[in-house]
């Protein structure tokens, strides 16, 4: 099988939720035999050098990238308002890709032509044009329903009035996308069964994401004493909506009965107000060397998520580290857990706090939820079975 991944941003080395989905989904495909073309956006937000990719990654997916300043603009934002096009699609269309993406459709003949998520969309009209190969979506979230929801708790009126337009136009590009694929592939069977309610006929397959599960070794390491984690980054909306919400409806409830607890926010892109939270109980953090080393320092990590869809990567990552985890019933979705069991689950701010408090208190739970946390990211989460998987899938699409 020979398959082609495009990529709306450079997934190698990967260092955040994204990359890490793209990057080992194609490694677990070129493990399992398939001939692979990896095609990306190089952008300035999140600019990695070609040099920087490993060799192995190189030769296992003939990989190529083409640089583009995606960033937004007072300017372009205000210029978008004439056209039909979304501000958060259209900047990623540009004719340097294009050409690249032709170049490869002229020499090579693929099976599968993968779109690492809807923003890469704009290039289904020249695909089929110079290829015959069926064309799939994978769907990291519902766009538009992580607008909707962020919407939800936006206070400025002019703000808000521009980014209701921009996600009427996302929503309308995203179900225009839905329907023009072959197929699509979620992260997540919540977002699934959202897709096929609109489109019942349509073939879609959940395929979660996978980690190399030998990286992620968990160790006996003496721990930061009643310190707490929230590891995210923090460029991506729903993580700093989450920072917010954890500072300023749940951490006074915490230090009220554990005045030595301290909270770690750690993550790229840390907006300014947060970098400036440095106190006695909170630690603000930018640049991580090494997850490893990072991860180990702490047991009980935090993911507060209000917002977004598809599959939370950190907290795939927490569980493979035997972290013990406090998340809300959206942060935990995709994952396949037992409540109390594998997670704790608070939807409120006194929930989440009282979580919290519980595992400072609660030794013994701590440890239970650390070993069951390793032992479901080591039934679902390996990233060759994973890809083994959609590859069965794959092979049924072509036959159809």
């Amino acid at each position: 099988m020979k398959i082609l991944q495009l990529c709306n941003k450079a997934p190698f080395p990967a260092n955040d939720g994204s990359s890490i989905a793209i990057t080992n989904l194609a490694l677990g495909l070129a493990d399992n035999n398939v001939e692979l073309y990896l095609l990306s956006i190089n952008t300035k937000k999140h600019f990695k050098p070609d040099e920087n990719v490993s060799d192995n990654f190189k030769t296992k997916t003939h990989y190529k990238s083409v640089y583009k300043d995606t960033n937004t603009s007072v300017f372009g934002a205000l210029v978008n308002l004439f056209s039909n096009q979304s501000y958060f699609v259209s900047r990623f269309y540009f004719t340097e890709y294009e050409n690249a993406l032709i170049d490869l459709l002229k020499v090579h003949t693929f099976d599968i032509i993968q779109l690492e998520g809807v923003f890469m969309a704009s290039y289904i009209t020249t695909i089929k044009k110079y290829s015959s190969a069926k064309i799939t979506l994978r769907s990291h979230n519902i766009e538009h329903q992580i607008w909707d929801r962020l919407l939800s708790q936006e206070k400025n009126i002019l703000k808000k009035k521009y980014l209701s337009i921009q996600n009427k136009r996302l929503k309308r590009f995203e179900l225009n996308t839905f329907e023009r694929c072959d197929a699509i592939v979620t992260i997540t069977n919540e977002d699934k069964k959202n897709i096929q309610k609109l489109f019942p006929h349509k073939k879609i397959e959940t395929c979660l994401t996978g980690i190399s599960l030998i990286e992620y070794k968990k160790v006996s390491v003496p721990v930061k004493h009643n310190t707490l984690l929230h590891f995210a980054a923090m460029d991506w909306m729903p993580n700093v909506e989450a920072v917010n919400w954890l500072l300023e409806k749940v951490w006074i409830h915490v230090i009220n009965e554990f005045p030595d607890a301290q909270l770690v926010i750690a993550g790229r892109g840390m907006p300014e107000n947060i970098k400036h939270l440095q106190s006695k109980n909170i630690s603000v953090i930018e640049h991580v060397e090494s997850s490893f080393e990072f991860y180990t320092t702490y047991d009980i990590m935090l993911v507060p998520l209000w917002s977004g869809s598809g599959l939370r990567i950190k907290l795939v990552e927490g569980l493979a580290y035997g972290k013990a985890i406090v998340t809300t019933t959206i942060g935990a979705e995709g994952i396949p857990y037992e409540k109390n069991k594998h997670l704790l689950i608070a939807d409120t701010d006194i929930e989440f706090a009282e979580a919290i408090k519980t595992l400072l208190r609660n030794e013994v739970l701590k440890i239970n939820l650390q070993n069951n946390a390793r032992d479901l990211a080591e039934q679902n989460f390996d990233y060759k079975k994973i890809a083994s998987k959609l590859i069965e899938f794959y092979n049924t699409l072509l036959k159809s």
